[in-house]
């Protein structure tokens, strides 16, 4: 059971990484998913991608629930029936889930260095062109990916754009943290945004702000 790392943020929040070890049919036994789950997995061409929907259900299983505590709302927003926050994430051979008491976001990202030719279109320039080397840039610009990615999953409102309502505040690359704030329409966000790199891969995870909370 390649359980990769498990993260207590605080005493609410947890996350979990799977790497994505097993067949398919490996990761199907012991899980038993809803009838909506089940086509959705069927209907689905890519092993990898089957794979990582079925190391879901195992994460969620090493946290008490099962596939039928979890439900998706109708911006495709999924829910834990007991009033949890969760968010998912899976990229190539992880997943990860992060589940708290509070508003969270997660992503996982390969690091790659196409991300230098699309950078334009999520990030200010001034961003980023101040780092050494090439190497550098791409590990800060898949940082703030992520970081935006998992604050787009959390803010969940049709029309947010990554570069003109999302905003992460600079941080340095050995520091792993930022905050960042999400302004969309009468709805603004404050979180706070932790980072993990590892095998080549980048992740994000954010949880709201405590002014945020009621």
């Amino acid at each position: 059971m390649p359980l990769y790392k498990t993260i207590t943020v605080d005493s609410g929040t947890k996350v979990l990484i799977w790497k994505i070890e097993e067949s398919f049919e490996e990761l199907s036994e012991g899980i038993i998913l809803t009838k909506h789950c089940r086509e959705r997995v069927d209907n689905m061409k890519s092993d990898l991608h089957r794979r990582g929907f079925m190391s879901v259900r195992h994460l969620l299983a090493a946290e008490g629930y099962t596939d039928h505590d979890l439900y998706y709302d109708a911006l495709g927003k999924p829910h834990l029936s007991d009033g949890k926050h969760i968010s998912i994430t899976h990229s190539f051979i992880f997943s990860a889930i992060i589940i708290s008491s509070a508003e969270v976001g997660i992503d996982i990202e390969k690091q790659r260095a196409k991300i230098l030719k699309i950078a334009h279109k999520f990030t200010p320039i001034e961003e980023y062109r101040t780092l050494a080397n090439d190497d550098a840039i791409m590990r800060k610009l898949t940082m703030v990916w992520g970081a935006k990615e998992s604050l787009y999953k959390s803010f969940a409102r049709p029309g947010v754009s990554f570069l003109q309502h999302i905003y992460v505040e600079d941080f340095h690359l050995e520091d792993l943290y930022s905050t960042a704030n999400v302004r969309f329409e009468d709805k603004k966000e404050r979180y706070c945004v932790w980072f993990l790199e590892f095998e080549g891969f980048t992740m994000a995870y954010a949880l709201i702000a405590e002014e945020n909370m009621p």
